[in-house]
Formats: C-alpha cells, sequence, structure tokens
C-alpha cells in the first residue's frame, strides 16, 4: 500500500498549486497557505505526528491526474471537484468542503442583498466569468438579471467595484475569503447554489491509502483532533469550526 512508502519514506508527497487564494497560495513569507494546504498538514500529522512532513509539489491543475497516476505525487489536494469522468481516472476522498455560486456585492451597494436583486428584475446587473454555462448558471438564482459576462475573475470583481454591475457572481470561497479580508468594502450577497464538492485524489487499487486518507480527515472535520482544520476555517473563510456534539455520528 502506498500508506507503507509514505510512511518508509518519512514525508507526504502532495501535489497542489500557489496561485489561487483561499485555497492555495504565498503568505507574505513565501510560504504556502491555504485550505488546501491545510488538509494536507492535517495528513502529514497523522501519518508522522508531525504537520511540516510534507512536500509540496507545485503543479498545473492539468496535471493532477497525470502526477497521480504516475506516482509523482502521494495525493493531490488542489480544489478537485469531483465528477464521474473523474472518478474513472482516480479514486476521490470524503469531500471536506462544498463549493458553490455565491454573491458578492459592494458595502455600500443599493441592492446589497439576493431579496433586492430579485425585485430589481432586469435592472440588477451581474457580472461573471466569460463561459459556456455563465447565463444559464446565473439566471438559476436571479431569472431576470442583465448580464456581464468577462474575460478574468479579476475584471468580473472590478465591475462591481466600477458600480458597472451590482453584484458579481463567483465562488463561494471566493466570497468568504474577500468578505474575511475587506469587510467594510465588500459584502455577501446571501445567496448560494449551484453545489460542487471538494476533495483529495490518490491513485486506484489501493484500498487502504484511501481509507487512511478519509479517516485522518474525518477525525479532523468532525472528532477530537481538529485543531489545523479549525484554525484553517477561521483564517480562511472567516468560519466558525462545526460543532462537535458527542452522541450519534453524523458524518
Amino acid at each position: 500500500s502506498q500508506l507503507r512508502t509514505v510512511l518508509d519514506r518519512g514525508k507526504l508527497l502532495v501535489g497542489t498549486g500557489s496561485t489561487n487564494a483561499p485555497w492555495h497560495f504565498e503568505n507574505e513569507k513565501g510560504e504556502l497557505v491555504g485550505m488546501d494546504i491545510a488538509m494536507a498538514r492535517i495528513l502529514a500529522k497523522g501519518l508522522f505526528d508531525d504537520e511540516s512532513k510534507v512536500e509540496f509539489v507545485r503543479q498545473d491543475p492539468a496535471q493532477r491526474i497525470p502526477n497521480i497516476n504516475t506516482g509523482k505525487v502521494d495525493i493531490v489536494i488542489q480544489f478537485m471537484t469531483v465528477n464521474p469522468q473523474r472518478a474513472q481516472l482516480v479514486h476521490f476522498t470524503r469531500p471536506y468542503y462544498v463549493e458553490g455560486v455565491a454573491l458578492l456585492v459592494r458595502h455600500d451597494a443599493e441592492m446589497k442583498t439576493f431579496d433586492a436583486l430579485m425585485k430589481a428584475g432586469s435592472k440588477a446587473r451581474v457580472s461573471i466569468l466569460q463561459n459556456a454555462d455563465a447565463d444559464t448558471t446565473v439566471k438559476a438564482a436571479l431569472p431576470q438579471a442583465t448580464i456581464l459576462q468577462l474575460d478574468t475573475q479579476a475584471n468580473v470583481i472590478q465591475a462591481i467595484d466600477s458600480r458597472r454591475a451590482d453584484a458579481a457572481a463567483v465562488d463561494l470561497s471566493t466570497v468568504q475569503w474577500i468578505t474575511k479580508r475587506q469587510p467594510d468594502r465588500y459584502a455577501d450577497g446571501g445567496k448560494k447554489w449551484y453545489s460542487m464538492l471538494y476533495s483529495a485524489a490518490v491513485r486506484q487499487g489501493d484500498p487502504d491509502w484511501l481509507r487512511f486518507v478519509n479517516t485522518t480527515f474525518e477525525v479532523a472535520m468532525y472528532g477530537h483532533q481538529n485543531a489545523i482544520y479549525d484554525k484553517a476555517l477561521q483564517d480562511f473563510f472567516g468560519l466558525e469550526p462545526p460543532v462537535r456534539e458527542p452522541g450519534l455520528p453524523r458524518i
């Protein structure tokens, strides 16, 4: 099993990125931080009782599956969306986040809430990253809104800064990250939809390794060894840790 290989090596090899806050990015000291990085450190802590015993292999998202299947990394933790097509190529771990689309608005916006945007009908202008499903995505929440498809995520957010748009439809994690860092400038519009699971991924055919990763994640998320996980929730999303109540399991 890969579990024995990792233990014998004495460190964990994790494929991840470095340019997408709040998931994986460099802090002011040049250190990799983010929610994906925290999940990797949780796994290293479970393996070696030392969260520092992990080597991060920085990779392009296109290399996530190839690097697992060639053995370049032990696991990929890189905001990877679960879908049946990918599940034919790798094994996904239990999800550690449910991503979605949410509405980012200016703190001083006239249409600051989902209800206000819905009431405004076609007068509500929503920016979103240009893609084939952009109109469908927005209209699933705001059927009458006027949609501005823009070429970059930075321009999507800039549209509300310049008041070209009343709201930006972006990832829920982006809304949580930005509103935590700049609460005097941005606010959460109060709507989230289009759920997507984020999981780590491992090579197929090794149930012992997959079970160990899942067990470690579950203990961190729902059990008693939750210091790294809880700090990451607060640091990167501004969220309070979940209440773990003794009694019947809720995993």
